[in-house]
């Protein structure tokens, strides 16, 4: 049983994460939704599409983006959070900055979605302190060097070995195992050999027990297969979600929630289960 806030997921389906950027400058849909009024409008779309958590981000970490500082961030996305108070579904915050976590959370928000994994000081602690949820991403370098020249002796060996080293960290602080789940971080200080070996090798990170996130949609390594620019990666973000499924991923994050969910519906049909 996975446990995010009040909400709990037995996981006998996978969930639909809906990514919410409230930032102008995301790789995919940046600006689109950067208002206020806009981000609140877009996250009601999700949920009525299936979105079963929406993820709400107000930095980008696409590779080469800036850092935000932390009110600018905190001005983003606690309105929309606010606005979206009372609404049907788990609320996620995409954020590495324990102040932006500690008020994300006080807003409405029950989970916590890190690319820095919980080590920046304090943020352990923040997620301790609450009954939220945490997916602990890996990367190497940061959003403004990963992708310049990632090297690896064995890519899916050593995220493992870095993602089990955090788990037992979160568990140390008192954050229990059913409030965990990981996310091998594709695109994230990887080429698109390395992306390949995770995703072709998921079933290797089951032995860390505990849920695995997949964020695929729309990424640079899918418009290298396709040749698509990254409005154009609809299909290729949906064949990769639900390869990732079928590897044994328990949530995915992914823009295109209402066609991934139909998508899903007609996999678990097929696998003799229903949404």
């Amino acid at each position: 049983m996975f446990s995010c806030g009040k909400s709990k997921f037995d996981l006998a389906r996978p969930l639909v994460m809906g990514i919410v950027n409230v930032t102008p400058d995301s790789f995919s849909d940046g600006g689109r939704h950067a208002s206020t009024a806009a981000a609140i409008a877009h996250a009601h779309r999700l949920v009525e599409d299936g979105a079963d958590i929406l993820d709400i981000g107000g930095e980008s970490t696409r590779p080469g983006a800036a850092a935000v500082n932390e009110q600018e961030e905190l001005d983003r996305i606690l309105p929309v959070i606010e606005g979206l108070r009372g609404i049907s579904v788990s609320i996620s915050i995409d954020t590495c900055k324990p102040g932006v976590m500690r008020a994300a959370l006080a807003a409405g928000a029950s989970m916590v979605n890190d690319i820095n994994a919980l080590q920046a000081a304090g943020a352990l602690d923040v997620v301790a302190s609450s009954d939220a949820a945490v997916c602990l991403m890996h990367k190497q370098g940061t959003p403004q060097t990963m992708q310049q020249q990632p090297q690896y002796q064995d890519v899916v060996a050593e995220v493992i070995a870095f993602l089990r080293e955090r788990i037992a960290a979160v568990e140390a602080a008192g954050i229990a195992r059913n409030r965990i789940v990981i996310d091998p971080g594709f695109g994230f200080g990887k080429t698109l050999a390395h992306n390949l070996e995770l995703l072709r090798q998921l079933p290797a990170f089951h032995v860390l027990g505990v849920p695995l996130l997949a964020g695929l949609s729309r990424k640079s390594m899918l418009g290298v297969i396709s040749g698509r620019e990254v409005d154009e990666r609809l299909a290729a973000s949906v064949a990769a979600s639900l390869l990732a499924l079928q590897r044994g991923a328990a949530i995915v994050r992914v823009h295109d929630v209402r066609e991934t969910v139909d998508a899903l519906k007609i996999w678990q049909a097929v696998n003799g289960s229903e949404r």
